[in-house]
């Protein structure tokens, strides 16, 4: 009997997981401790982008990537500055700056 349209046996292939987006979970809980912390951050200041709640992001990706459950990748590509914003305001003409090609939001 015929399987009514069917290719037949199709040519097994490997799977090729995203360059981004995609990591090995933490079923060891190696960075659960930074996690929560930063869980209860952002709950505590209510989604809003608050400079702890963004060094506490910053620690857990980088415990992460020291136990290889992400990628190594410079903070600068994953949306941290070089030095993290200090409180001290720029002057409002050197805030103004920006390089060629570069989106500011």
């Amino acid at each position: 009997m015929s399987t009514f349209g069917s290719p037949g046996a199709l040519p097994t292939t490997k799977p090729t997981p995203p360059q981004r987006g995609s990591f090995p979970l933490d079923h060891d809980g190696e960075c659960k401790h930074v996690m929560t912390t930063y869980l209860a951050c952002i709950k505590r200041v209510k989604g809003v982008n608050e400079d702890e709640c963004r060094s506490l992001a910053k620690a857990y990706l980088a415990c992460r990537m020291e136990r290889n459950l992400m990628a190594k990748d410079d903070f600068k590509n994953l949306g941290f500055k070089e030095n993290e914003p200090s409180s001290t305001p720029k002057p409002a003409a050197e805030a103004e700056k920006g390089v060629k090609g570069e989106l500011r939001w």
